[in-house]
């Protein structure tokens, strides 16, 4: 599974600047609103050293890594859902995502225009978080006579309804879908709405490079991840050792793009395993939870159906004890059945029936 997020924002918050630095793709940054027309699309590959260290220890042909997609719109202003500045035609580009990161201006630069006219965190927030809700009611609004036209042809769809009603009256109020409480039988009935408000919320701090490591107010009851977007654009023009010694230099062990992707990844319950072996050592993403069988079945449905039991050692013992043969060696090379549940950076060979 790949993970997709999509970057939302007003116009001038360092997003599209942020998304070319994050994806090192030559999308148009500018200092003018509406600067995005059509949506950007990047994959990137989920930085994790973890792969490193394994490749050391396997030699493989190559390294395969997890990878994350991002989709960066045009800035939304007031209004967006009715129509203003280019509409909310570019929500629909992030309705399918698992996520939405919000990019929130914390930076103070008086030569890059501030479309409300001044740095204001929460009043942004606030002005997204409207825009969202109220696309959400339009895609309601259009949805509800449909959905009771069909429930009255069949009735086990009642309940599609009534959660739809039960959303719109909270959207209606200012509240999130996704803070609604709905039970997992209510997200399932309506998930093919594809409701804005419903997918969790990250947000992004884009501050000046001295508050990189300053205390930050909560946003939404959660902490943002502060990133820099002109460090990041820095970054993206080094080579590998030299974007070290930058972080190093700022006090910082790690690029935002790592920093982002593992609270992505935290935010949606999602962690990595990892095969390796001389042909490739690769990471793979599944679900805080997952069991074995759901685990290979990642890399194929064959390994799933047919699963018998999977070789699992931790990262930290392959890494320890030098790869496979060594943790069979020491006896840390385990034999785990269908009930085993998956740990973040197992190290998993499956063996299966065809």
């Amino acid at each position: 599974m790949s993970l997709s997020i999509g970057i939302v924002g007003l116009p001038n918050v360092g997003k599209s600047t942020l998304f070319t630095a994050l994806t090192k793709k030559g999308g148009l940054a500018a200092n003018y609103p509406f600067a995005t027309i059509e949506p950007n699309v990047g994959v990137v590959p989920v930085p994790d050293a973890r792969l490193n260290r394994l490749a050391e220890i396997d030699h493989p042909a190559r390294i395969v890594p997890a990878t994350v997609e991002f989709v960066d719109i045009a800035g939304l202003v007031a209004g967006a859902s009715q129509g203003e500045g280019l509409g909310n035609q570019f929500l629909a580009n992030i309705r399918e995502t698992d996520a939405i990161c919000e990019v929130v201006r914390f930076f103070s630069d008086p030569d890059v225009v501030h479309v409300a006219g001044k740095v204001d965190p929460q009043s942004d927030v606030d002005t997204i978080k409207t825009e969202l809700i109220l696309a959400d009611v339009a895609t309601l609004e259009k949805a509800l006579p449909r959905l009771e036209k069909e429930a009255k042809r069949d009735k086990s769809l009642a309940t599609r309804v009534e959660v739809a009603q039960k959303v719109m009256a909270g959207l209606n109020e200012g509240h999130r879908a996704r803070t609604l409480g709905l039970s997992h039988e209510e997200t399932a009935a309506i998930y093919d709405l594809h409701l804005l408000t419903m997918k969790p919320m990250l947000y992004i701090a884009n501050v000046d490079e001295d508050a990189l490591s300053a205390d930050l107010p909560e946003i939404d009851g959660t902490v943002p991840v502060p990133i820099s977007a002109q460090v990041e654009a820095d970054l993206a023009d080094l080579e590998p050792e030299e974007a070290q010694e930058y972080l190093a230099e700022l006090g910082l062990s790690e690029s935002g793009l790592a920093r982002l992707v593992r609270e992505a990844y935290k935010l949606l319950g999602l962690q990595s395993y990892f095969t390796s072996g001389e042909t490739e050592t690769r990471a793979w993403t599944i679900p805080v939870g997952a069991k074995a069988p759901e685990a290979a079945g990642v890399i194929h449905s064959d390994f799933e159906r047919g699963f018998i039991k999977a070789e699992t050692a931790s990262f930290a013992d392959y890494s320890e004890l030098g790869g496979e043969a060594g943790c069979r060696a020491a006896g840390k090379l385990r034999q785990e059945g269908k009930d085993y549940v998956v740990q973040d950076g197992d190290v998993m060979h499956f063996k299966f029936n065809v």
